[in-house]
């Protein structure tokens, strides 16, 4: 006679089973859609500037130059005419992001002013993002451009750093209007969930959600900013500021808790390849080739696996740090693995008190992948 389950056994069981899905989460890649298509035309256009940069001896410009080229990442998968839109909005709101870093820079203001001033651009540029429906939505990049550029000492002019952001913005809208030569469409199964137009999210959402990319980045530079002073490896307060929105961008509580969970886990792991790759001498123009190639591979994996993406978004963030403004690699290395901790508790802790558990907004609906057919950063 067999045994007669205990009570609660069951329940152990399904609680076991929950659990080792979401370890399988860790390790499992979905098949690919053709991504190799966006990610070589994003990779194109992160290296066209470069390269261009590097031949005239200008790799002093090249963080400008890269985060102006963040715009390809925009409008994946998408009509030309819907790319070429989402991208020059994007790119318009980068290179304002960059030109008030360098604003920032030139100025010489404190952290403290770094801090407030990338917060409401991050609460701005999420409100952006959700009204046009870019994707990928909320504010990661903006804060990055804005924070990384506001850090550099002496930086560029504003004139040149906007100047070289918006020609290598212009450049990745140049080949986002040719991808479709390439084969660059959205799959034929999700093109019922495509939306044109501005989001009709109504103005209280709108408010909410903004308030929340504004709140969480805040509160995790004020933190990783008050812990420098014990932790004096700590350098980029605003690494932390990014970290806490990649919690609250994705559309749901439990895909933001694991989102968290996924950033935390992916860097750890990302700064461990950062690690290898930063151990060998290394010229300027093995940087540029290290930063396309990450590029390119981040993009591959981003829409299937995040935290796979991590291992190679964490060395592309950390590489193009070292080009603009050159850190010792153990501090480098430290910071971005204590602030991206402090960042994501941080978010997690605003996803679990500052969203609703009953329903789903407008907001959330409208910032789902399957708006666009595409996820975050």
């Amino acid at each position: 006679m067999s045994a007669i389950p205990s009570p609660g056994s069951v329940p152990d069981v399904e609680r076991g089973r929950t659990r080792l899905s979401h370890l399988q989460e860790f390790f499992r890649i979905p098949p690919g859609e053709r991504d190799h298509i966006p990610a070589f035309r994003i990779a194109l256009g992160v290296a066209i500037p470069l390269l261009v940069l590097l031949g005239i001896d200008r790799l002093d410009l090249a963080v400008y130059a890269a985060f102006g080229a963040f715009t390809g990442i925009y409008a994946r998968f998408e009509s030309p005419r819907s790319r070429t839109r989402r991208q020059s909005i994007a790119a318009a709101v980068l290179v304002v992001c960059v030109g008030i870093g360098a604003l920032l820079s030139s100025l010489g203001a404190s952290v403290w002013v770094l801090v407030v001033v990338t917060s409401l651009v991050s609460g701005a540029g999420a409100a952006i993002a959700l009204r046009f429906r870019l994707k990928p939505g909320g504010s990661i990049f903006f804060i990055f451009a804005t924070g990384a550029v506001g850090s550099i000492p002496g930086g560029a002019s504003v004139p040149v750093a906007m100047g070289v952001a918006a020609a290598s913005a212009l450049v990745c809208i140049g080949l986002g209007a040719l991808a479709h030569y390439a084969g660059e469409r959205m799959p034929p199964e999700k093109e019922t969930y495509v939306r044109v137009g501005l989001s009709p999210v109504g103005k209280a959402d709108l408010a909410a959600h903004a308030a929340r990319f504004t709140i969480a980045p805040f509160i995790a530079g004020v933190l990783g900013t008050l812990l420098i002073d014990v932790l004096p490896l700590l350098s980029h307060s605003y690494w932390a500021m990014v970290a806490a929105v990649a919690p609250i961008t994705p559309p749901g509580r439990s895909a933001r808790l694991k989102r968290g969970v996924h950033r935390v886990v992916g860097t750890l792991l990302g700064v461990i390849v950062t690690a290898f790759l930063l151990s060998f001498p290394t010229e300027a123009w093995q940087l540029v080739v290290w930063v396309i190639l990450l590029q390119f591979l981040a993009e591959i994996f981003v829409l299937r696996n995040y935290s796979v993406a991590l291992l190679f978004i964490t060395p592309l963030a950390l590489l193009m740090t070292q080009i603009g403004s050159p850190h010792p690699v153990p501090e480098l290395l430290a910071s971005r693995a204590i602030e991206t901790l402090i960042g994501a508790v941080i978010g997690m802790l605003v996803v679990i008190v500052g969203f609703s558990s009953a329903k789903r907004t407008r907001a959330e609906i409208d910032a789902s992948p399957h708006a666009d057919g595409d996820d975050d950063d």
